[in-house]
């Protein structure tokens, strides 16, 4: 495995992916499926590298063990059009306000879900 793998969650084919299928004016929904497009090819690309998370102590029940995976989340996507220079600073803080905005009313997690009721122990 390269160095940094570990904690990396842009990989090359998948900043391809996002410059192909991206274009000004996307809509919210639209952005959400893009979002889920990629974090399942992150996902697939982690397994077949066989590519481990760091291994880690909880502070809240104290046992250790292997970290959550990364995820692609839809403000990490709309970043990432910016780091990568694919739109420009003032369309992706547009859009950023615009998905907050919609995030608020449709009541949605950080990946374009229904936000689940919160979990009261640790998910172990």
């Amino acid at each position: 495995m390269p160095s940094g793998d570990a904690q990396r969650t842009w990989f090359p084919e998948m900043i391809v992916r996002l410059r192909s299928e991206w274009h000004e004016g996307i809509s919210i929904p639209a952005l959400i499926g893009l979002r889920d497009e990629l974090d399942q090819t992150l996902h697939r690309i982690r397994a077949g590298r066989n590519i481990q998370t760091p291994i880690i102590t909880c502070r809240r029940c104290g046992k250790t063990g292997h970290a959550a995976q990364p995820r692609v989340s839809v403000r990490a996507l709309i970043l990432a059009v910016a780091r990568f220079g694919i739109a420009s600073k003032d369309q992706t803080r547009a859009l950023e306000k615009a998905w907050a905005e919609y995030r608020k009313q449709q009541r949605l997690d950080l990946e374009g879900k229904v936000r689940p009721r919160e979990p009261g122990n640790c998910p172990h």
